[in-house]
């Protein structure tokens, strides 16, 4: 994986965000961060992910280590 796909992300991605980055449906996004092993954070009532925490389930639901700086 490549960290290029993900550098003009936020560095805190909501649900909208996280569907377009994964090609994804908004309720889709919404059921992903509703997955127990999903790194959500839950702020005021709102849905979020921390842009590190996303490459690395990605990375470790891919199959793949994570990239080293």
């Amino acid at each position: 994986m490549s960290k290029e796909l993900f550098q003009n992300l936020p560095d805190i991605i909501d649900a909208k965000i996280l569907a377009e980055a994964l090609s994804i449906s908004k309720s889709g996004a919404y059921a992903l961060m509703n997955e127990k092993d999903f790194p959500t954070l839950h702020i005021g009532g709102r849905k979020l992910v921390a842009k590190p925490d996303l490459i690395e389930w990605i990375a470790r639901h891919t199959g793949r280590e994570r990239e080293k700086p």
